[in-house]
């Protein structure tokens, strides 16, 4: 099976998120996709970001009528901070009968020459990057071993939808129906 592997904080799952992993799993040669939530990004601030296990669960609410998509915790085990290139290695030894892809976007791909041991990811996995308009892509888009994907794009971003839960605005339409009913009634982003 080919899985792509789309990680990130997830704080929270939105509908862009949702649009880019169901066009992955949809239109391209993959055949599932795995939401990998980070417990902790080693480029982010920890302080805004919502407890690891209500993130998990916020993703899982968001994909359970999609079968081609998956939550994955793999790494809530592994040391923090979390590096792609551990992940990656940890995931091909626990399913050595997949094949592994990276999903991300023309940000990540732009500024991956600052990852732990880049040149082994590009080396062992193929990297499908789906295109931000608003970031360059680099030189590293031209490795043989990126594919570069128009996926839709919503300018949606999680930090919006935590300042509109605190300050006690609508969310309905930035998230699925079910992470927006959930959040409504939970105190997560209201203490952050």
């Amino acid at each position: 099976m080919k899985v792509g592997l789309f990680f990130g904080s997830f704080n929270p799952i939105h509908i862009g998120h949702l649009i880019i992993a169901n066009y992955m799993a949809s239109q391209t040669d993959l055949d599932q996709v795995w939401f990998v939530v980070t417990p902790q990004n080693p480029l982010k601030e920890r302080k805004s970001l919502a407890r690891d296990q209500d993130r998990l669960h916020l993703v899982r609410l968001a994909i359970e009528d999609n079968s081609a998509l998956s939550a994955s915790n793999v790494e809530f085990n592994l040391p923090k901070p979390s590096y792609t290139i551990d992940t990656l290695t940890y995931l091909k030894e626990l399913y050595p009968q997949h094949e592994l892809v990276l999903i991300m976007g023309s940000d990540n791909i732009g500024s991956l020459h600052k990852w732990k041991n880049y040149e082994l990811i590009l080396k062992r996995y193929a990297i499908y990057v789906y295109r931000r308009p608003e970031y360059e892509e680099g030189p590293l888009a031209d490795h043989p071993h990126v594919k570069i994907f128009d996926a839709p794009q919503m300018k949606i971003s999680a930090s919006y939808i935590r300042k509109c839960i605190k300050e006690g605005h609508s969310i309905q339409y930035l998230v699925s129906p079910p992470v927006r009913d959930y959040l409504e009634t939970s105190s997560i982003y209201r203490k952050l």
